[in-house]
C-alpha cells in the first residue's frame, strides 16, 4: 500500500509492522496476549498486567532504537510512565503519564478526527500513537532542530492556531553557531547563505514564467456546510441485521433468489437435469450469505470445513442446512443470470449490486469534510501477508481488478466504491492502472462524481496527485491534498525548482513553498524530501509533527493533516481484516461480491456504534458480526448480550 510505505518514512520511530507471533516472559508475566504489538519479533520490554490501553497501545507500537539497549530512549520513558501507573504510583509521576495520552489526544482530535468509531469497544480505543510524545520531548537531544524552529517561525512570523499541553517547551540547550549557519534557511524560500547558484536562478525565472511564486499568502479554508453521520436514527432495539439491510435489504435478497432460480434452469436445459437441485427461497438465500459471512468470523480454508469434523467445524451452525444444499446453491448462485443484448460491461454479473449498495451508502451516512481516496486492504488478514514468504506472494494468483474507494476519514465509512476490471492487457488493463497517472485521475474523477458542490477535502496518494486533476476538481468546489512523486506522479506545470533535491545539507523541519493562485507546492525534509500539492490549506498555517525522539517537527499544516488522516486509513484497514470474509471464488465478479458484502458489514457496524443502540448492548466487532450471522441463520442468541 502506498501509504504505508509513505508512512514508514514519514514517521521512522512508529512501527508500521505487524506482529508476527511470539512473546518474551516479561509478556508471559504480565498476561499479555502475542500479537498485541507492533514490535516485531525482536526483544522488548513489555509492560505490565495492569497498564491501561492507551498506554499500552503507545508504548507497543515504538520500535526501540537500538535493539541491544530496549530501554533506553523514547520507549523506555514511556514504559518507565507505563509501570508507575501500573504499579499505583501517584503524584507527579501518574500525572506526567496522564499528560502525556492528553496531548496525543488533543492533537489528534484538532483535525477533526474522531475517537475509533470502528474500533473495539472500550472508553480507552482512541488513543493514537502517531501525536504520542513525552514531556521532555524538548530535550537537549533535540535542541538543535528547536533553536532552527524558533529562528524560522520568528521570521514567518506565523502563528500555530493551537495551543496546548504538548507544545509547552521546556529550556534549550544552544546549537553552535556552525549547527546554526548551516540550518539557516528561510521557511517558504529557497536562499541560502551566499545566495543560489546559476542554475538555482534560472530554475526559478522559468517557475515565475510558469505562474508559481516565492510570495505566500493566507487562504482561507474551504467552509463545510452539510451536517456528517448517519441520516436516519434507528430504534434502540435495532438489531445487527436492521443495520446489514440497510446496505443489503430483502429487495436485493429476493432478487438472488430470482436470478439463481433462473440460471440453475437455463443451466439444467443446456448440460442436463440436475434431480437433486430445487429451487431456493428466501430463508435459504440469507442462510447462504451467513455461512459464508461466518467465514469472517471464524477464518478458516474454506467455507466447507463448517460441516467437517476438524478444528474448523461449526456444530453449532452446520444443521442449519446440509453441506450439500449449501453446495447446490452455491454452483447456482447470481446475481444476474444472462446478459442483455445491450450489455458490453464486464461486470454487468455485478453491477446491479453494486449500483444498490451505492444507493444505500449515499442515503444512509452524510461523510464528513475530510475524506480519502485509497484502495483498501483486499487480499488477506495482514497478519496471513506479512508472514508470507516472498516465493508465496509471488506464486498467489494475480486479481483481475482493482477496487478503490472514497472513504471518510472521520469515521472510517466507505462512501464509494469504484471497481476497475483487468479485461485483458491492452492500455486499459490493471497493469497500466499501476504505472499510468492518467488513469488513476480517472479513478478519482469516477469516484468523486457525486461530491462536487460540497467543498470535501481529499487526500491522495501519489499516483492520483496533480496539477490538472486538482484544478479540474477546485472548478467542482473539490479541495485536495496529496502526496507527490516525481517517479508515479503527473508532474505536469510544476516548477522544476521544487521537484529537485536541494543540494544544500538540509535538517529535519525545514521546507520550501511555492504558490500558484489557491495551489500550494511543499518540499518539506525529514530523513528525505516529501513534496505535497494542496489547495485545501494555507501555506502561511503551521503544523507539527511529533516524534518520540526528537520532539516536534515544524511543517506546514498540509503536511500534519496529510500524515494524521493517512495514519487513520492504516488503522481502519487493519479493522477491516475482521470481517474479510475467506471464500476465495475463481471468478471475477463473485470476489467484487464478497469484498462489497465485506464492506457493507463494516459500515453497518460504524453505523451501529454511531446509533443509540450501541450503548444498550455495546457489542465488539467479534460479537456483532456473531449476531448478524445468527440473524441471517435464523439461530435464537441465548448469549450475554454485554
Amino acid at each position: 500500500m502506498w501509504y504505508l510505505e509513505m508512512l514508514s518514512w514519514l514517521l521512522p520511530p512508529m512501527s508500521l509492522h505487524t506482529h508476527r507471533g511470539g512473546w518474551c516472559g516479561r509478556e508471559r508475566e504480565a498476561g499479555l496476549s502475542p500479537g498485541g504489538g507492533g514490535g516485531g519479533a525482536s526483544p522488548t520490554r513489555c509492560l505490565p498486567a495492569a497498564v491501561p490501553e492507551p498506554l499500552l497501545l503507545l508504548g507497543c507500537c515504538l520500535r526501540p532504537q537500538d535493539p541491544a539497549e530496549p530501554g533506553r530512549g523514547e520507549r523506555g520513558r514511556l514504559l518507565a510512565a507505563a509501570e508507575m501507573m501500573a504499579e499505583g504510583g501517584g503524584g507527579p509521576a501518574r500525572r506526567k503519564a496522564l499528560s502525556l495520552l492528553e496531548a496525543a489526544r488533543s492533537r489528534y482530535e484538532s483535525l477533526q478526527i474522531s475517537d475509533d468509531v470502528f474500533g473495539e469497544s472500550g472508553q480507552d480505543s482512541s488513543g493514537n500513537p502517531f501525536y504520542s510524545t513525552s514531556a521532555d520531548s524538548r530535550s537537549a537531544a533535540s535542541s538543535q532542530d528547536e533553536d532552527d524552529d524558533e529562528e524560522d517561525q520568528g521570521r514567518l512570523a506565523v502563528s500555530s492556531p493551537r495551543s496546548r499541553a504538548a507544545r509547552r517547551r521546556s529550556p534549550r540547550a544552544a546549537a553552535t553557531p556552525a549547527e546554526r549557519r548551516r540550518q539557516r534557511q528561510v521557511c517558504g524560500s529557497s536562499a541560502v547563505p551566499g545566495g543560489p547558484g546559476p542554475m538555482e536562478e534560472e530554475e526559478e525565472e522559468e517557475a515565475e514564467r510558469g505562474g508559481w511564486t516565492r510570495s505566500l499568502r493566507d487562504v482561507p479554508p474551504p467552509h463545510f456546510k452539510d451536517g456528517s453521520g448517519p441520516t436516519r436514527k434507528m430504534p434502540l432495539t435495532a438489531s445487527a441485521m436492521d443495520f446489514f439491510q440497510l446496505f443489503v435489504p430483502d429487495n436485493v435478497l429476493k432478487n438472488m433468489v430470482v436470478q439463481t432460480n433462473m440460471y440453475a434452469k437455463k443451466y439444467q436445459e443446456r448440460f442436463g437435469s440436475d434431480d437433486a437441485w430445487i429451487d431456493v427461497t428466501l430463508t435459504e438465500m440469507k442462510a447462504f450469505l451467513g455461512y459464508m459471512i461466518s467465514t469472517s468470523i471464524h477464518h478458516c480454508e474454506s467455507v466447507l470445513s463448517i460441516w467437517s469434523s476438524g478444528f474448523y467445524s461449526n456444530k453449532s451452525i452446520a444443521l442449519i442446512m446440509t453441506q450439500s444444499r449449501f453446495e447446490k446453491i452455491l454452483k447456482y448462485f447470481h446475481i444476474v443470470a444472462f446478459r442483455s443484448s445491450q450489455t458490453t460491461h464486464s461486470l454487468y454479473k455485478i453491477q446491479p449490486f453494486l449500483d444498490s449498495l451505492q444507493n444505500g451508502f449515499d442515503s444512509a451516512f452524510r461523510p464528513s469534510q475530510a475524506q480519502v481516496l485509497h484502495e483498501p486492504l483486499i487480499d488477506e488478514d495482514p497478519v496471513f501477508i506479512a508472514t508470507c514468504t516472498e516465493r508465496e506472494l509471488r506464486k498467489r494468483k494475480k486479481r483481475k481488478f482493482s477496487l478503490w474507494v472514497r472513504q471518510c476519514s472521520s469515521t472510517g465509512f466507505i462512501c464509494q466504491i469504484y471497481v476497475h476490471l483487468k479485461e485483458g492487457s491492452g492500455a486499459d488493463g490493471l497493469d497500466a492502472l499501476k504505472n499510468k497517472p492518467q488513469l488513476h485521475s480517472m479513478v478519482a474523477k469516477s469516484l468523486c462524481q457525486n461530491a462536487s458542490g460540497k467543498n470535501y477535502i481529499i487526500f491522495t496518494g501519489p499516483s492520483i496527485t496533480s496539477l490538472n486533476l486538482f484544478e479540474e476538481f477546485e472548478k467542482q468546489e473539490i479541495y485536495c491534498c496529496g502526496l507527490l512523486s516525481t517517479r508515479k506522479s503527473d508532474c505536469t506545470g510544476l516548477p522544476p525548482s521544487m521537484l529537485n533535491n536541494s543540494a544544500t545539507p538540509q535538517s529535519r523541519g525545514q521546507y520550501r513553498i511555492r504558490m500558484k493562485g489557491n495551489m500550494s507546492l511543499i518540499c518539506w525534509y525529514n530523513k528525505g524530501h516529501f513534496r505535497f500539492l494542496t489547495n485545501a490549506y494555507s501555506p502561511v498555517q503551521q503544523g507539527v509533527i511529533i516524534k518520540r525522539k526528537s520532539g516536534e517537527i515544524p511543517c506546514p499544516l498540509a503536511v500534519e493533516a496529510f500524515a494524521a488522516h493517512l495514519s487513520y486509513i492504516c488503522k481502519y484497514d487493519d479493522k477491516y481484516s475482521k470481517y474479510f470474509i475467506s471464500h476465495k471464488p475463481n471468478k471475477t465478479w463473485q470476489q467484487v461480491f464478497w469484498f462489497a458484502i465485506s464492506i457493507a458489514i463494516n459500515n453497518a457496524y460504524i453505523l451501529y456504534k454511531m446509533s443509540e443502540a450501541y450503548h444498550v448492548t455495546r457489542y465488539s466487532r467479534a460479537q456483532f458480526g456473531e449476531r448478524l450471522v445468527k440473524e441471517l441463520l435464523g439461530l435464537e442468541d441465548t448469549s450475554p448480550t454485554h
